[in-house]
């Protein structure tokens, strides 16, 4: 699986939404709506460790899979990435969820290597620092003040030539390049984790007075979220560099 599972689509606007702020908003809107986001963030996550970690000790059953199978369940993931983005407007909020636990469930089978390749303690350990460098880079895109807008946009440029570089650097098999391309994407998706927070922040406020769309974005949210922790995830694992 690409190391970069996907991220574009999952940060569209939606259209209809006003997404100026509201600074006399209930602060019981933005925790009812974040609450939703990150359970299904943490549920999505959970699925995916669960069916990697169980592939792991089964490895006769990947075995049996071939290059096109994979190839097959990558454009899966890049379809059911577009339709819960995308179609999150003409889908209702089950729909949207059945999507994205599906999209988390393959995303663990494309993943299983880590459990292969790398030491569970590092596995853990990688986890624990991931989960901390974005719990504070979520919390600064919800109390900052600073409009993360355009810095939005220049990391999903530079996101899109990291992206380049580690195509390129397949064929170069450059050790330093590797490290330098791990370093600056986790720089990247700390900075793309505060500014999809603030963007739903701004949502919450935009659907306070509907539920139903509240509740159909929060998958969507959820999604863009799973993709910055999932990313600085695996590019922190890279860094740790703990092999069996």
């Amino acid at each position: 699986m690409s190391n970069f599972p996907n991220p574009f689509d999952a940060r569209r606007s939606v259209p209809g939404l006003n997404y100026a702020t509201d600074a006399h908003v209930d602060s019981a809107v933005l925790v009812r709506f974040f609450n939703m986001v990150y359970a299904w963030m943490a549920s999505g996550l959970a699925l995916t460790a669960v069916v990697a970690w169980y592939l792991s000790t089964r490895l006769d059953l990947i075995r049996g899979l071939g290059i096109g199978t994979f190839l097959l369940l990558f454009v899966v993931e890049m379809v059911l990435v577009v339709a819960i983005s995308g179609a999150i407007n003409r889908i209702n909020a089950a729909v949207a969820t059945m999507l994205f636990m599906l999209y988390a469930a393959i995303n663990g089978v494309m993943l299983t290597g880590i459990f292969v390749i790398y030491a569970h303690a590092t596995i853990a350990n990688t986890f624990i620092i991931t989960a901390g460098m974005f719990a504070a880079m979520s919390v600064y895109g919800m109390v900052t003040k600073t409009d993360l807008t355009r810095l939005g946009a220049i990391l999903m440029m530079a996101l899109i030539g990291l992206i380049i570089a580690s195509l390129v650097n397949i064929f170069m098999h450059s050790s330093m390049m590797q490290w330098i391309i791990s370093l600056v994407g986790v720089v990247i998706f700390a900075g793309l984790t505060a500014y999809d927070t603030q963007k739903l922040k701004m949502i919450a406020m935009a659907t306070q007075n509907d539920a139903r769309m509240a509740g159909r974005l929060a998958i969507s949210g959820a999604l863009a979220l799973y993709l910055d922790f999932l990313n600085l995830f695996l590019l922190m694992l890279r860094l740790m560099n703990d092999r069996r």
